[in-house]
Formats: structure tokens, C-alpha cells, sequence
């Protein structure tokens, strides 16, 4: 991928993002190969990209997500194939996992019957009122210990409040659907899935002995991408995850996840060109026409660590890779290893770019960001 990146940013010019949309598949039949129990609901917000949203859906993907937009551009291929089956609900392909929704946003999903998550009471009698046709899910709080990104502490009902919160739902004509939680970003400490999964056991069993018929649990996202060989490999946590479900849950509990990250990561690339060069304080700066505002967004946004590589061979040193934006919080990494030799005009490859860029980035210092190509061989 490496040479033919560098041969359509000739063709293209740059910045250039490369989305590879075979890799796109291959990353969704791996987690169905290893999770064949579980339906994935490709978390939108990882990468928006409308033929990202096509590419799922063709492979059987349903989808997470987060504001009425991304509702929509879902919606836009349901439409298409709604079958006639009375019993075809719409969140066999969306689940709306945002815990908090404004007035107008339920409002407007209300004709769709859709499928929606709370954690609190306030969140309840708002969706009473205003989506009164949803299934609701209760999101649990659950530990997210090493994450690269928590989760806890903005969403999630402490597990001792789950009862009131299952009966209010009830006791308002709703029906609690399911229970779900999200362990965190990138999560790499398997513990994290399975704490979870025994607080979801609980809080169902008890529900059930009083006779609400929970059906859904949902174990959100956070499966790592493998950025490095440092990450464990998936296989090892679905075969964990895989046999904690197996174990806690029968056969009449549906399993849902919110694979994002896992499945775009490792399919996009990013060429960018040197613009400018500098040496400050003996340190070789590289100034590329891409930056933190733009697709390097998940520097800031998603604590990511991108690594630099360039198209020419030579004696490497600890180069600054900075953005082209007239802030000097415009610093993509002060710790790239790089030839200290390039020149401007030269370009650099990065790889595993395809999570939370492109989704985050603006528009600062009027840059219109990086060109979007897509390839499917």
C-alpha cells in the first residue's frame, strides 16, 4: 500500500486520504468470523463517511448512532429495502446509543419507532414525551481501567440504580429493551469486558425474576484496533467475550456491539507533503499540509499517537512533525523518527488513520483538509 499511496498522491495531490474499502470488509468479517453470536452496529461516529456507511451495510452491518444526522444517513439505505414483514423493527439496523438526546431529536425519530439508550430518569420522561413509540435501552456503568479513552465518567447508571430505573420505564409505558455498557475506547484489559458482563448478568437476572423480559445486551465498543504488535490480538478477546455470553446468557438474549474504531482503523492512510523545514533548538521541524485541526484531529480528540514515515531512505533522526496552521498548538508529534534530510516537497506516509480524523476534523484557518479517495482492490 505503501508505494501505490505514493502513486495516486502524484495523481491526486495532497494531503490525500486513502480509505481501502476491501480492508473495511475484511476487519467486518473477522469480527463476525470470531463473534458469530454477536450482530455489530458499526459505531458511525468512528468514521461518518458515507461510503464507509454503504460498504457496511452492504456486508450486513447494522449501526450506532449518536444525533439525528447520523440517523439518517442510515436511514438512507433502509428506506430503500424496508421489507413488508410486520415484524421488521428499525433497530435491527440502528441503535441510537447517545444516552442524551434534545427535544427536537426525539421528535423528529419518533415515526421510526427506534431503538434509544437512557441512564437516567430525567432522560426517561423526556422520551416519553417526546418519542413515546422507543424501545429503550439502560446503559450501566461499568469499569474502564485502562482504556484509551473512558468512558465512565460522562455516561452510565450506577448498577444499584438499575431496579428504579426498569421499573419508572414501565411504570411510564415504556419498554426497557435491553441493558448495555461501554468499557472504553481501545480497551486492552480483557477484565474490563468481563466485570462488565457479570454486572449486565446480574441486573437482567434480577429484572427477569420479576418478570421484565429484558432481550437485548449490548456490550457497546472499545475492541482494539491493532495498531501495534502490542495490542492483543481480537481473536483472544472474542474467544473471551464469546464464552462469558455463552455462559451467563441463554440462548433467548440477543448480543449487540458497537464496533467502531476495530472496523476503519487499520483501513485508511494518510499522504502528506513537507511544506516546510526548519531547525529549531538542533531539532529538524517538518512543517506538512496536514495538521491537528484537520486529519491528525485524533491527536487531540482520541489520545493517538500517530507514526510517520517517509517515501526516502536515510539516516534517521528525532524529528517535530507540525500542522500548517498558523497556531502553534498546531503539533502533530515532537518525536517522529525521520530522515533528517528531507526536503521540501517530499511526502509522508501514515498509516492506521481511519478512526476519529477526518470525523473531527474542522475547518481552522480556512484549510479545506485532506482529499478523500476511495479504493476497493
Amino acid at each position: 500500500m505503501k508505494l501505490k499511496s505514493f502513486e495516486l498522491a502524484k495523481k491526486h495531490g495532497t494531503p490525500l486520504f486513502i480509505i481501502d474499502h476491501q480492508r473495511i470488509r475484511e476487519n467486518y468479517r473477522i469480527f463476525k468470523e470470531h463473534m458469530p453470536r454477536v450482530q455489530a452496529y458499526y459505531a458511525v461516529k468512528a468514521n461518518s463517511n458515507q461510503e464507509i456507511i454503504r460498504t457496511l451495510f452492504d456486508e450486513g452491518a447494522s449501526f450506532d448512532v449518536a444525533s439525528y444526522n447520523e440517523f439518517m444517513q442510515v436511514y438512507e439505505y433502509i428506506r430503500h429495502f424496508e421489507p413488508d414483514d410486520k415484524d421488521f423493527y428499525i433497530w435491527d439496523k440502528i441503535i441510537f446509543s447517545n444516552t442524551i438526546k434534545d427535544k427536537d431529536t426525539l421528535s423528529r425519530i419518533r415515526q421510526y419507532k427506534p431503538l434509544v439508550t437512557y441512564d437516567n430518569a430525567d432522560e426517561l420522561r423526556k422520551i416519553k414525551a417526546y418519542c413515546d413509540t422507543a424501545g429503550v435501552v439502560l446503559r450501566l456503568r461499568v469499569p474502564d481501567v485502562g482504556s484509551q479513552v473512558e468512558m465512565s465518567s460522562k455516561f452510565g447508571a450506577e448498577p444499584g440504580d438499575a431496579r428504579a430505573l426498569i421499573d419508572q420505564a414501565f411504570d411510564l409505558g415504556l419498554v426497557v429493551e435491553g441493558l448495555s455498557f461501554h468499557v472504553g475506547s481501545q480497551c486492552t484489559t480483557f477484565d474490563n469486558y468481563t466485570a462488565a458482563l457479570g454486572i449486565v448478568h446480574e441486573v437482567l437476572s434480577e429484572a427477569r425474576r420479576r418478570g421484565r423480559r429484558i432481550g437485548i445486551v449490548d456490550i457497546g465498543g472499545g475492541f482494539p484496533a491493532p495498531y501495534d504488535a502490542r495490542v492483543p490480538h481480537f481473536a483472544k478477546l472474542a474467544a473471551v467475550i464469546g464464552a462469558e455470553c455463552d455462559r451467563l446468557f441463554d440462548d433467548d438474549v440477543e448480543i449487540i456491539a458497537e464496533p467502531g474504531r476495530f472496523m476503519v482503523a487499520t483501513a485508511a492512510v494518510l499522504v502528506s507533503e513537507i511544506i516546510g523545514k526548519a531547525r529549531r533548538d538542533g531539532k529538524v521541524f517538518y512543517h506538512i499540509n496536514d495538521g491537528i485541526y484537520h486529519t491528525f484531529s485524533g491527536v487531540i480528540f482520541d489520545h493517538w499517537i500517530p507514526e510517520f514515515q517517509a517515501y526516502k531512505e536515510g539516516r534517521t533522526e528525532v524529528c517535530a512533525v507540525v500542522g500548517p496552521t498558523c497556531d502553534s498548538f498546531d503539533k502533530i508529534t515532537l518525536s517522529a523518527q525521520l530522515p533528517g534530510d528531507l526536503e521540501i516537497g517530499d511526502c509522508l506516509y501514515t498509516e492506521n488513520i481511519g478512526a476519529y480524523s477526518i470525523a473531527s476534523a474542522t475547518r481552522f484557518n480556512g484549510f479545506e483538509g485532506a482529499r478523500v479517495l476511495h479504493i476497493n482492490n
